[in-house]
């Protein structure tokens, strides 16, 4: 799901100042021309250990599809007694809430076997986002176009591991099947053939966006010829500062990224009214969409900035069945260890529904397996394994224990 959406006036205001900050600079240690190190994947998102000014140990999330560093509380960074250059108080979407902002300079954010000195960071006043609620991981911020324009970067989603290099070093895989990207306001993007229905081909130009969970985003305004199909759902489909985002969800019959064809893919349409993403967006750039992490993690994936392309190896996920959340349930961890899960919102006419689960009731097990062991994307991964599988919830409502019982089906 994606979890994040931000203001126009918010992204280009900050991001001219961020502009005139200290160049940025991440390096490797001198000798090394590449560095490895384990990530962490949670829905489809990449993780990566960081550390703060030296001290801090954080995890970020990697995103082709931001260009700053941005910091999702500012507890982290006063407890480094960072210095600030300048606030923001920003009307989120709708109006309806206001999201405080900073830009503090000259900070450093490391990685295993990678120094990065002399950064701007966007500071948002307080966990906004709630990325560590819907992940059910502590995840402290994003790190974006500063990394990718330095290196060439290898995300293997199956063995868990990312690889930097020196673009002068890199030599070109040939078991990969590479595509050109169009760098444009920092943002990489890709031309694709799309087949809508058995007779509509779209070619559609889609930001690469691996810090969105989702496979595709498409954008009805962008084109005639992008049309919801049928059948399709209402849903929430993702987060922001403002709230949720709703949109209608379904599938599209395949996305052609070179020699890979994938088929029957889940697709989102977002309600322009709930949608906004300018961090990911731009006035001067246009496109009809985006590709996030359900596509992407089907493959290893090399990112050549420098050189404008995107290289491609499918893994054992390759031919895994698209599922739109099966049950019907969204579900949130919380606490300090993030072990209660709490239904934030059920989809009407879905299995949970019809099984009279509500919004706010606490799950205690899942088929038999007590919620202490599990973490969120394992609740998750139950609740959306196959069509036809049996769910028994042992929930906890108004302090009463109840089970309830359903079976998972494909709305689509």
């Amino acid at each position: 799901m994606l979890l994040r959406s931000f203001l126009i006036s918010l992204g280009l205001v900050v991001l001219v100042e961020l502009g005139q900050a200290q160049v940025l600079g991440f390096t490797l240690p001198p000798g090394k021309t590449r560095v490895q190190f384990p990530i962490e994947v949670y829905n489809n998102l990449v993780v990566v250990p960081m550390i703060l000014n030296g001290q801090l140990p954080l995890k970020f999330i990697l995103d082709t599809g931001v260009r700053t560093s941005i910091l999702t509380e500012r507890a982290y960074s006063d407890i480094l007694n960072l210095q600030y250059s300048r606030k923001y108080t920003i009307a989120g979407p709708g109006g309806e809430k206001l999201v405080d902002a900073y830009v503090t300079n000259n900070v450093s954010l490391d990685m295993p076997g990678v120094q990065g000195r002399g950064h701007a960071m966007l500071v948002l006043d307080q966990d906004y986002l709630e990325l560590r609620n819907y992940l059910g991981t502590d995840v402290h911020g994003i790190l974006g176009y500063e990394l990718f324009s330095r290196f060439i970067i290898e995300v293997d989603y199956e063995r868990k591991t990312l690889t930097l290099m020196l673009p002068e070093r890199f030599h070109e895989k040939r078991k990969f099947q590479w595509l050109p990207i169009q760098i444009e306001d920092t943002k990489p993007y890709v031309t694709v053939n799309l087949q809508m229905n058995d007779t509509t081909s779209v070619s559609a130009k889609l930001l690469v966006d691996s810090g969105a969970s989702h496979g595709i985003f498409l954008e009805t305004s962008s084109n005639p010829k992008i049309q919801v199909p049928q059948p399709n759902v209402v849903s929430i489909i993702g987060r922001g500062l403002g709230g949720v985002i709703y949109g209608q969800i379904g599938k599209i019959n395949s996305i052609k990224l070179g020699k890979y064809e994938i088929p029957n893919v889940i697709t989102n349409f977002p309600d322009p009214n709930t949608y906004m993403d300018t961090l990911k967006t731009s006035r001067t750039v246009f496109r009809n969409g985006s590709i996030g992490g359900e596509i992407l993690n089907r493959f290893t994936v090399i990112y050549n900035f420098p050189g404008e392309k995107i290289y491609l190896k499918k893994n054992s996920n390759y031919k895994k069945e698209f599922y739109f959340n099966l049950s019907g349930l969204t579900i949130r961890a919380k606490g300090a260890r993030l072990k209660n899960f709490e239904i934030t919102d059920i989809r009407e006419n879905s299995a949970a529904y019809r099984a009279d689960l509500n919004v706010g009731d606490r799950i205690i097990s899942v088929n038999g397996v007590s919620a202490s062991e599990l973490e969120l994307n394992t609740v998750n991964g139950f609740l959306n394994s196959k069509p036809g599988r049996n769910i028994s919830l042992m929930i906890e409502r108004n302090s009463v224990r109840i089970k309830k019982e359903f079976r998972l089906e494909d709305p689509l």
